[in-house]
């Protein structure tokens, strides 16, 4: 089964992931403006963190985004942040979901939650483009080249996130979060790659970004509403992991498509690049540095192994989350199970660094 099946569309709600519906829709009706039931729910087949709603009445849909019931690690599946920067960033004319309210209280539904606006468009689940013409992918990786240098363009004391995450030494804290996490998850057991990655990284840091900025931290094709029609972004989406930080973290996430493999999340590696008309690594990287001023990104390949390490952390967590009952996508074991291939990926990054 592709992403994209695996993904796509919404149906009912998953065993262990219901809740009160009388008591959603009073909420609703006390908080969401214009809002007029009766209301029906539906969960989306994706969302590895945050259960994710679809949420239907007669005048509109709307999404609602929750914290998972059962144990959660500490600091982890903040709908709380991911609501508070989709709300500010929208005034900032960046693309995003309108947002309509934040429950903290888990009286309500069981976990916080917030809801947001249901946008329309297509979401591209192979960074391959497939559903496009040879002749017009290029325009949606410039799109998503794009919407990322105009996310770090916003000056977060401006946008209201000035506190939004600790200012600087980026990496240090992120690769020390990332390794406690990993370390702390015994469920999910240890992998050779990733413990040589906890040693090497914080050993090798690149200099500190002088001016923070608002990072996504999950910056991908399937995680942005493309306009019905045309290479546009009309919202980018997932912003639990979202901080202040260094934006080459950001763009170098995004970036990894052209090292990962194909059939892993969104890999290019080892696809015919020219003959599907995709811009090469170097043509984005370089539009990303025209954009933002940038000449060329020394320590490529560090970046490149710290996005490896973190992404493995992340699959890592899902791979506890599996152990202990608590995923809430039907597909997190098979994602835990590349969880080896992606840190033995990284670990090679680590390599071309000047690793041993």
């Amino acid at each position: 089964m592709d992403r994209s099946a695996q993904n796509s569309g919404s149906g009912a709600v998953r065993p262990g992931q219901e809740f009160d519906l009388r008591a959603l829709e009073a909420w609703l009706r006390d908080k969401v403006e214009d809002y007029a039931g009766p209301l029906t729910v539906e969960q989306f087949k994706g969302g590895q963190s945050n259960p994710t709603y679809k949420l239907l009445t007669p005048g509109r849909a709307y999404v609602m985004r929750r914290k998972p019931p059962g144990k959660l690690l500490p600091g982890a599946h903040a709908v709380e942040r991911e609501y508070r920067v989709i709300t500010a960033l929208g005034k900032q004319d960046f693309p995003v979901a309108k947002s309509y309210g934040l429950c903290e209280d888990e009286a309500v539904i069981g976990t916080a939650f917030y809801v947001m606006e249901m946008v329309e468009g297509r979401i591209f689940w192979d960074t391959a483009f497939p559903e496009v013409s040879d002749a017009g992918r290029p325009a949606y990786f410039d799109a998503m080249n794009a919407t990322m240098a105009a996310l770090h363009a916003i000056d977060p004391e401006a946008a209201g996130l000035g506190d939004y995450g600790k200012p600087g030494n980026y990496f240090a804290r992120q690769i020390a979060r990332w390794s406690r996490q990993y370390m702390e998850d015994v469920e999910a057991g240890r992998v050779a790659a990733m413990d040589r990655l906890v040693e090497w990284l914080p050993a090798n840091l690149p200099p500190d970004e002088p001016q923070p900025r608002v990072i996504h931290g999950d910056f991908r094709c399937d995680n942005m509403i493309f306009h019905p029609t045309e290479p546009r972004v009309l919202a980018v989406l997932d912003w639990e992991l979202s901080t202040l930080g260094h934006p080459l973290a950001d763009f170098t996430y995004n970036l990894m498509m052209y090292r990962m493999p194909a059939g892993i999340a969104t890999g290019l590696a080892g696809r015919d690049i020219s003959g599907l008309n995709i811009p090469s690594e170097a043509d984005y990287v370089a539009a990303y540095c025209a954009r933002t001023g940038r000449d060329g990104i020394p320590d490529l390949d560090f970046y490149m192994a710290f996005n490896l390490f973190r992404l493995a952390g992340i699959v890592h967590g899902i791979k506890g989350r599996v152990v202990r009952g608590t995923a809430t996508s039907a597909h997190a074991s098979q994602m835990a199970g590349s969880l080896d291939m992606l840190a033995e990926l990284g670990w090679a990054q680590a390599v071309m660094a000047g690793a041993r």
